[in-house]
């Protein structure tokens, strides 16, 4: 498949964590604590990762692999750190959010909190974490690894996979089925479309399920 993101843009995250249930990838959710912190809260994109860890001295290069990772992304990626659920520290604001949106980054989602929703709540750059503070992240937190796999909520992560998010939460769509998955959403989107009109026209439950295995 040549570019993904036009079909992915038109998908919601149950109905792919769905497909993944039936490919045998059972574990690509990640936790209900990561949601949206911004009025735009549908992201897909290709997963770039990231790995930040808690510290308690100032850094001699502060923000160093930070501003590399900005860098080193490219149009259409999705920074995806792993932070450790860490709630002591802002990682994200409106700056970084202001850099990747000139290069073409999709969105940022973080296990660990962001800050600025002032001006991320005007920005149409999705932003997904598990807090707010206003605390800077300077000697709090910083990333140690860019571009490696990480886990998070027990969901392997690597570069080259894809990423959904939306209202729901965010599922991971590994690279080695990513066609197979978009394939099967689109139909089980068809599928799920028509079970609405025959329960909208009064259809029991049990009957539409019996008639298309979709609920």
């Amino acid at each position: 498949m040549s570019d993904p993101l036009p079909i992915l843009e038109k998908l919601y995250s149950a109905v792919v964590a769905d497909v993944l249930d039936t490919l045998d990838h059972r574990h690509q959710t990640l936790g209900a604590n990561l949601c949206a912190m911004t009025p735009a809260r549908h992201v897909c994109g290709r997963v770039f990762t990231a790995k930040a860890e808690a510290m308690d001295t100032l850094p001699a290069e502060p923000y160093k692999l930070e501003m590399a990772v900005i860098d080193t992304m490219q149009a259409g990626d999705v920074l995806v750190v792993d932070a450790g659920n860490n709630l002591n520290c802002a990682f994200w604001g409106e700056l970084l959010s202001t850099a990747c949106i000139a290069k073409g980054v999709r969105g940022a989602v973080m296990t660990t909190c962001t800050r600025d929703l002032w001006a991320l709540e005007k920005m149409d750059f999705p932003v997904f974490a598990i807090g707010t503070t206003p605390a800077d992240s300077k000697g709090r937190i910083d990333v140690t690894a860019i571009g490696e796999p990480i886990t998070i909520d027990g969901v392997k992560i690597k570069n080259g996979d894809y990423l959904l998010g939306d209202a729901d939460g965010v599922v991971i769509i590994p690279s080695e089925v990513l066609d197979e998955t978009l394939r099967l959403a689109r139909e089980k989107v068809a599928g799920e479309n028509t079970v609405r009109d025959d329960l909208a026209n009064g259809m029991p439950v049990t009957e539409a399920f019996a008639k298309h295995g979709i609920l």
